[in-house]
Formats: C-alpha cells, structure tokens, sequence
C-alpha cells in the first residue's frame, strides 16, 4: 500500500503477471484501501475487454488506444466490454478522468503503456499454484483453453518483458 501514497486522482495503477497470480484479488484490496479521501479508483478488468481466447494482443491495443493514452492526454477514454457468452463486442464503459485508473490482467505490462501509467505491478506465483488456481476459478471452460492462452501468453511475455516495466514485483503463494 505505501506504493499508493502519494496517488492523486490521475494516477494510473497496472496490474500484470499471469493468470492464477492473484491479479485480480490485489487490485480489488487495492481499490478497497485506496489511500486519501479523494474519489476511489476506477477499476479495468481486462479480463472484460479480451475479445475471446486468443484476445490477448487485442486487449492490449484497446487499452492503449482507448484508455491508456487518450487519459494521458487529457482526452475522454473508454473501454469496450467484451461478450463472453455471445462471443461479440458489448457496451463501451466511460473512464472517469476525475478518478484514479487500477487496470489489472495480462498485457497490463505491455512496453507501450510504461509511459502512460504511475505505479506497475508485476505479481507472479508458483506455475503449478497459478494453473491450480485458473481452472478452479474458471473450471472446464478454461481447461480447454489453457495451452493457447499459455502460448499467447508467453509470445507476450518474450515480445514485451512486462516484469522489465514494473516498479513493484510481488510473489503470491
């Protein structure tokens, strides 16, 4: 939590490393006891914005095109919601510029979003605690989809060095 202080109501919080980590648990504790009392943090899941299994580089895009860099710049940013079910683009979610961003899951860590964030943090686990942890969560549906996500998930991992960017690194257990 002391990486929070000094987080103002533009400050932007990534939260990278790969599924099971804990991503998603962190960043909630992280909008829960956000520091200050200025308004609370608007959190992005990109869990939300993968366009399907094989998403990951597209996730990535949108958060930089449409939230990432437009905020930086002073300009309206939103995200699109993906689909699951229907497997198509949803509804798009207007980002408060007045409020702080957290936006956690894989690709946070992208090289390109280093300069449009204040805080990075890459939080990794044991591989055999990270995978038990997904199909728990997720179960079959992501059993099936686990290898291609893995693969997706380290051609990511080699292309942008996410760990390289963080400016905090944690280990789950």
């Amino acid at each position: 939590m002391r990486a929070l202080t000094g987080c103002g109501p533009h400050s932007v919080v990534l939260v990278d490393g790969p599924s099971g980590a804990g991503k998603s648990t962190l960043a909630d504790v992280l909008v829960a006891h956000w520091p200050g009392t200025g308004p609370r943090p608007t959190l992005v899941r990109l869990d939300d914005i993968y366009p399907g299994w094989a998403g990951l580089d597209a996730a990535i895009d949108q958060l930089t095109e449409q939230v990432l860099r437009p905020r930086r710049q002073g300009e309206r940013a939103a995200w699109q919601r993906y689909d699951w079910d229907r497997a198509e683009p949803a509804e798009w979610h207007e980002v408060d510029p007045g409020h702080p961003l957290i936006v956690e899951g894989c690709g946070a860590l992208a090289a390109v979003h280093a300069g449009l964030s204040d805080v990075r943090v890459w939080l990794t686990a044991d591989d055999a605690l990270r995978k038990r942890r997904a199909l728990d969560r997720d179960g079959d549906l992501f059993r099936s989809h686990w290898d291609q996500w893995q693969a997706d998930w380290e051609a990511y991992r080699a292309r942008e060095t996410p760990e390289r960017w963080a400016t905090h690194t944690l280990t789950a257990s």
